[in-house]
């Protein structure tokens, strides 16, 4: 990779990682945050923490398609001073209804996928999957990041001052991108020639990819239905908010290093699959065990650690697999619904944990992610053997 192609990835995923580390810092802090507002009931704060996601599936192809017309840095512009816009409505609201507007917004600056093209124009071909591996640690490791730093940023400014914090991180983004990134050299060229509906129909009668798209639905289901009623979990066994960070970081850690051995045993020994269904056993393990361990907190850092492992597994091999069983001519759109299918899933755990919360209790929002689990693990089973 030459220098310019390093700075221009680095870049890229600079802005992709304050962008992300904006949104889900407020996943470990928000429902506590949002039982003083004065509209609050557990199915809205659902809603403001996935609602985001609705407005990203919606607009992650138009977003991709405006930037093969106008230019990808124009469109990534576009996008970050909208979300730019949605944080500052987030932190100037002292409401339910103003801060789900915000999170709207946030959603609207979709621009995942034309990141991720612009990074395909500044690279070349031999150089390509390193490029986006850096893009995809740095997701992760903002993600992360987001857990831990969230619960101490709120005891210093809290909730709307990291609403404030996330529209300079935008702003920051606008300006990596003017000073850092430099403009492909040519014009994109869009090498999928069939028409968008043609190869839609094709990725999505595609049985293998079909059962990946359900995959990272349902697992990014599951990671926000968490935060929907974990934090509240957590207080529930009289641990202070203040030291939630701790919960998450040692957890965090040690599923980090969990995964070690199996991503060996995966790749040295050829049982990808073995892996693969082990661990969303162990992701519905996890659901179970909090469905009945939620009031303990002992229970519940084990259950974590177990979830976050099987997350971490799981996370890191879903989109090798996608651009491995993709068509070449249609990897792109299947790229598309793969995020799609991701940031849909975020919306729905938002809104049925919430829901679940409000009109049945903590451990029934467990029970019904473990049941979802169930679902994946049937279609995991019956997927054929990666090569």
């Amino acid at each position: 990779m030459s220098p310019s192609e390093l700075r221009a990835t680095v870049a890229l995923a600079s802005i992709m990682s304050m962008r992300m580390l904006g949104l889900f810092m407020i996943y470990p802090v928000f429902a506590l945050y949002a039982q003083d507002l004065p509209d609050v009931t557990p199915t809205l704060v659902g809603v403001a923490i996935g609602i985001y996601g609705l407005t990203q599936a919606a607009l992650q192809i138009p977003f991709g398609m405006l930037s093969d017309r106008f230019g990808r840095k124009p469109i990534i512009y576009i996008g970050l001073l909208i979300f730019a816009f949605g944080s500052v409505i987030a932190a100037l609201s002292t409401s339910m209804t103003g801060i789900i507007i915000g999170r709207v917004l946030q959603g609207g600056g979709a621009i995942a996928s034309t990141v991720l093209a612009l990074t395909a124009d500044l690279t070349r071909y031999e150089h390509r999957t390193k490029a986006m591996a850096i893009i995809g640690i740095s997701i992760g490791m903002s993600f992360f990041l987001a857990l831990v730093v969230g619960p101490i940023l709120n005891r210093w400014i809290g909730v709307h001052g990291i609403f404030w914090l996330t529209a300079v991180f935008a702003l920051g983004g606008i300006a990596i991108l003017y000073f850092a990134v430099p403009p492909p050299q040519n014009k994109p060229v869009n090498r999928e020639t069939e028409p968008l509906l043609t190869r839609l129909k094709r990725v999505l009668q595609d049985s293998q990819l079909l059962r990946l798209d359900i995959g990272i639905l349902l697992l990014h289901w599951l990671l926000t239905s968490l935060f929907v009623v974990l934090p509240i979990a957590l207080i529930n066994t009289k641990f202070e908010a203040d030291h939630h960070w701790q919960v998450y970081m040692y957890v965090l850690l040690a599923s980090v290093i969990a995964i070690v051995p199996f991503i060996i045993i995966a790749g040295k020994y050829r049982r990808f699959k073995l892996v693969f269904v082990g661990a969303i056993g162990v992701l519905g393990l996890s659901q179970l065990g909090l469905s009945y361990l939620h009031e303990n907190f002992t229970g519940i850092v084990l259950m974590l650690f177990l979830f976050f492992t099987a997350v971490n597994l799981l996370e890191a091999n879903l989109p090798s697999l996608i651009s491995k069983i993709a068509p070449p001519e249609s990897k792109g759109t299947a790229m598309g619904v793969y995020s799609s299918s991701q940031f849909f899933g975020a919306f729905l755990g938002g809104v049925s944990g919430g829901w679940l919360h409000q009109h049945y209790s903590i451990g029934a929002v467990f029970g019904f992610c473990a049941t979802l689990t169930v679902i994946w693990f049937i279609l995991a089973v019956t997927m054929q053997n990666p090569q």
